[in-house]
């Protein structure tokens, strides 16, 4: 499948800056992206009011705000010291339809708000962005119609559709096709505490990517108080019973640390991550283990935790070729596939097929803007086939989608030219990224 731009807005290409020197990043980043949904959808449903500490702010958040807001929930912007927000005082309210919920391209909201929705009384419309309609919804919509909620929909199990919410759900036994996207069982788990019978969920589709995204789910709810029972791989049980209200500090997101982290080893050097978890469900935490794979060390520094790329791609370093599976983590991917680009042999990315349906194709924009860039990938069925090839400076397309243009960013640190239609598509997760990548090239500049 040939990837394809479908931005709504463009302004002027960013130009990747090169790194001129080794690094000595030092980088505090905003809180997680799917901590934080997770935690305003457990605070709206919950028993008495919640106070999130150290949120995300940035689009796919103020989307998930903006809907909990207009079915009902009350969200308060407290003052504090946060550099990147203000924390949130969020206190549930009975809920109510005749809304439409605006998704715009946040998998989490798309899949986690519905459910939610169906607890609400009154209809409610589900849409987002143009292209966020072609990402899959199936399994989310046939799931609340088993469930016994009204719902209509043009039949091709995307967005837009409406419910009816009636203020409860029947919940009980449920079965699924979670193949696509994990998102599926966390969005149907959240809200199933509230659901009359709790959920017995059971995936019986061939596969499931990104199991430690359903596991930090898990972990949320039984820290309020939830009782989760996992009888096997690929089913849970949610009992039904009160959410506990409950005052949470959000973890860095780990997986926006990718790209910095893998500037060590393209610009060579060091990039330190300020206070990186020593226990979490974050997938991002893998990048622990996946980039010593291709020579980086790796050391915990009190909080903190320091990549080392020693002299880097910049200075002279060859990157090996490497045989991966990311199906625990398929949002590393494009990171990972940058790295892979500027590598000395081939390197085969498996079971990240799912990302097909993210933001954007992933495969095929990965493809297609590494080959413009000279380089030689090839898709497989369910990951990519990178040849090593000499890059140049060529038009990098961000598709809408934050890793997409991050990604750009990583080849750009060595290959001059790089320019990103549309960097501003961090703003989906990470809105200073542009101001970030610069701090960090720039700490390279004093060695030249």
């Amino acid at each position: 499948m040939a990837a394809t731009t479908h931005s709504q807005s463009r302004t002027e290409p960013w130009i990747a800056p090169l790194a001129r020197g080794p690094l000595r990043g030092d980088v505090s980043l905003p809180g997680s992206k799917s901590l934080t949904n997770r935690e305003l959808v457990l605070a709206a449903l919950a028993d008495g009011p919640s106070t999130i500490h150290l949120p995300l702010h940035s689009r796919d958040s103020a989307l998930m705000i903006a809907g909990l807001r207009q079915l009902g929930v009350g969200i308060e912007e407290l003052e504090g010291d946060n550099p990147y927000g203000p924390d949130l005082r969020i206190t549930p309210a009975p809920m109510h339809g005749d809304v439409r919920l605006d998704c715009g391209l946040a998998g989490t909201v798309m899949r986690f708000l519905p459910p939610l929705a169906a607890l609400a009384v009154g209809p409610v419309t589900v849409d987002g962005d143009p292209y966020a309609r072609k990402r899959p919804m199936h399994a989310i919509i046939q799931a609340l119609v088993d469930l016994g909620v009204d719902v209509t929909d043009d039949g091709g199990g995307a967005m837009p559709f409406a419910l009816t919410g009636t203020g409860s759900v029947r919940g009980g036994a449920l079965t699924i096709d979670a193949s696509a996207s994990s998102q599926f069982v966390s969005g149907l788990l959240l809200s199933a505490p509230r659901f009359d019978e709790g959920l017995h969920l059971t995936h019986v589709g061939a596969h499931l990517p990104s199991l430690p995204h359903i596991d930090m789910t898990v972990d949320v709810l039984r820290a309020r108080g939830v009782r989760v029972d996992q009888p096997a791989v690929g089913e849970w049980v949610v009992h039904p019973g009160p959410i506990a209200a409950r005052d949470v500090t959000i973890e860095p997101d780990l997986s926006n640390a990718a790209p910095f982290a893998a500037a060590a080893l393209v610009a060579g050097g060091t990039v330190r991550i300020r206070t990186w978890p020593t226990s979490t469900t974050q997938v991002g935490a893998d990048l622990e283990t996946l980039l010593p794979l291709w020579g980086a060390t790796v050391t915990r520094d009190g909080d903190d935790l320091v990549f080392d790329g020693g002299v880097g791609i910049r200075g002279g370093a060859s990157l090996p070729g490497l045989d991966l599976d990311l199906s625990r983590g398929g949002e590393l991917a494009p990171a990972l596939v940058a790295l892979a680009a500027l590598g000395a042999g081939p390197t085969e990315i498996t079971g990240i097929g799912h990302l097909r349906g993210h933001e954007t194709d992933r495969l095929a924009a990965l493809a297609a803007d590494v080959n413009r860039s000279g380089g030689a990938v090839q898709e497989l069925d369910d990951g990519l086939r990178i040849e090593p090839a000499a890059l140049h400076g060529s038009d990098w397309g961000a598709y809408d989608d934050h890793r997409m243009a991050t990604a750009g960013a990583i080849v750009g640190l060595v290959v001059d030219g790089v320019a990103v239609d549309d960097i501003g598509s961090t703003a989906k997760t990470l809105p200073q990224f542009p101001e970030l990548w610069a701090s960090l090239v720039a700490t390279g500049d004093a060695w030249v």
